[in-house]
């Protein structure tokens, strides 16, 4: 993984120190409550229902031992004990006092941390596959490539006031874990005649009106891609509204000035850049990626039997098998997925005690480095094969053992109205009471993979557009309502969920989610998927079936 050099810890701990004295002047009161708000929200703090939030930036979900260690000490002593994993692949804490922000940030510092732009109208955290380097799938390794994207676009003097806020996903692998058709710009990192190159989408985003992406660019050559991206962001700087917030995103740019007009502008744009200082040579790309470079991995004869024999004995570590680790490049070792979703735990959710374990569990059956996963987990990259039984044996004494990853309880959940002064409904209570319902394993395996995700209002953290079944908080009279989508996608195919018809109050919507599966597994050929079982057969059966008691 990349290390600071000197210029980035200088960097990092003058951020630290301006933002030390901003706080203190705010708290003295000589700044307003909105001289100070750009201030907070650069450094990475929101002022929620209850208390502060403070999202650390953990640049493409990649952290190593020593770093979650020092997440876990920020939760015991600046928080209440816990923190949470977002769908940006960053750590958010909830309960930190503004006063002691600034030392929550020289700690960050020390383990060349900081939460730089995890929120205000920039471009944020980019993110990746969480399994980027190691995945049997992946043609290129885009880590490097979100590195160049991060350095280049941290206080980018052009680019730190935007219209809105801005979001890039890049991903290299045949299966897109990293949902780049629903970013601002979308990166596909692929081979062609032996040289790396990109696919660019832009205009994708969730929200209030989500889009997928247009691709503007087949086949760029790696030394362009900067470039081309600066090329992009200049036109919606210049041409994006800002008289109006709800408008202000880049879809919404996109769609006003047609796939094709907006690519016009762009490319006009990108033929006065082509050969800038912004161009990526071979030697600055190869200095990179020598940052990347894995560890030399040690022979392990022998590993695939003695996991074979594991699996064989102990039926609850195969499920776990089956559902939570995939296939590495490298013989005899493996990814492993340690879910947050145990039944009562709030989706994302870690304590201090399971991240000092965790980064135990990297060192011990890896090489010090974990992952967080858009879908709000753990991921342990470099585990021996013949370690996975030991390894889930500790998983599942720290409550991170379930086996239900790409399962329906695995669900993507905001922290809705519990804690945001934006939300309209709770999510939790509503994972909560799913994951109880659904929790059968014998009927979960029944449904296959299904990806259920739930919003607490329209700004869509849990991505319910691209859920397979999406589940959206919306505020009825004052009521809590939630309204039920179907068909989302997030990967290689991406579409937006259909909305069913009326919301259903709190009570209702775990007998509605049974219907809607009830529905699926009368209607499904073999082994259908949800997802392709919804394309084939359309709304109407699952509608008819949710609302026929209304009726």
């Amino acid at each position: 993984m990349y290390r600071y050099d000197s210029f980035d810890q200088q960097f990092v701990d003058e951020r630290v120190a301006h933002f030390r004295d901003q706080t203190r002047r705010y708290l003295a009161g000589e700044l307003s409550d909105d001289e100070f708000l750009q201030l907070r929200l650069r450094n990475g703090l929101y002022i929620q229902r209850l208390a502060p939030m403070l999202r650390v930036a953990v640049p493409y979900g990649t952290l190593s031992s020593r770093q979650l260690r020092m997440l876990a000490h920020i939760s015991r002593h600046y928080d209440r004990g816990y923190g949470h994993l977002s769908t940006r692949q960053n750590m958010q804490f909830n309960w930190p006092e503004l006063a002691e922000v600034p030392d929550i940030l020289a700690d960050l510092a020390t383990v060349q941390m900081h939460a730089i732009q995890t929120s205000g109208n920039c471009i944020r955290n980019v993110t990746t596959d969480e399994f980027a380097g190691v995945a049997e799938d992946e043609a290129v390794d885009p880590r490097p490539y979100c590195e160049l994207l991060r350095q280049w676009s941290t206080s980018h003097p052009e680019f730190d006031w935007l219209p809105r806020k801005f979001k890039i996903a890049v991903t290299g692998a045949a299966a897109d874990r990293a949902a780049v058709n629903v970013h601002d710009i979308g990166v596909i990192a692929r081979q062609q005649g032996g040289e790396v190159v990109f696919d660019i989408l832009a205009g994708g985003g969730l929200g209030r009106t989500p889009a997928i992406g247009a691709l503007l660019r087949e086949g760029l050559p790696a030394r362009h891609l900067l470039t081309y991206i600066e090329a992009i962001m200049r036109t919606y700087n210049r041409y994006g509204r800002r008289d109006n917030k709800y408008k202000a995103r880049i879809k919404i740019l996109v769609r006003a000035m047609t796939a094709e007009g907006f690519k016009a502008k762009v490319d006009a744009e990108w033929a006065q850049l082509k050969g800038s200082p912004s161009t990526l040579s071979e030697e600055v790309i190869g200095r990179m990626a020598a940052h990347f470079e894995p560890s030399p991995y040690p022979q392990r004869p022998g590993a695939a039997e003695a996991l074979a024999a594991q699996r064989l004995r102990n039926p609850a570590f195969n499920r776990w098998v089956r559902h939570n680790v995939s296939p590495h490049k490298q013989d005899g070792y493996a990814i492993a997925v340690l879910s947050t979703k145990e039944t009562g735990t709030p989706p994302g959710d870690v304590s201090d005690a399971q991240m000092e374990a965790v980064a135990d569990w990297a060192d011990a059956y890896g090489f010090g480095e974990v992952r967080i996963s858009h879908q709000q987990n753990f991921v342990l990259p470099d585990v021996g094969q013949e370690q996975l039984y030991s390894l889930w044996q500790a998983a599942v004494t720290h409550r991170l053992g379930t086996a239900n990853r790409g399962l329906a309880t695995d669900i993507i959940c905001c922290p809705g109205g519990d804690y945001c002064s934006l939300a309209n409904a709770k999510s939790i209570p509503v994972a909560e009471a799913l994951q109880r319902q659904l929790e059968d394993y014998d009927y979960l395996h029944d449904l296959g993979e299904l990806d259920l995700n739930i919003s607490g209002c329209m700004n869509a953290c849990g991505h319910h557009h691209v859920g397979h079944i999406g589940i959206l908080g919306v505020d009825k009279k004052g009521r809590e309502y939630y309204q039920v989508s179907i068909g989302g996608h997030s990967g290689a195919d991406a579409s937006l969920g259909q909305i069913m018809g009326p919301s259903f109050s709190r009570a209702e919507v775990p007998n509605v989610i049974s219907d809607i599966l009830d529905v699926y597994l009368a209607y499904r050929i073999e082994d259908e998927s949800f997802l392709h079982c919804f394309r084939r057969i359309g709304m109407a059966p699952f509608k008819e079936r949710a609302y026929a008691k209304a009726a």
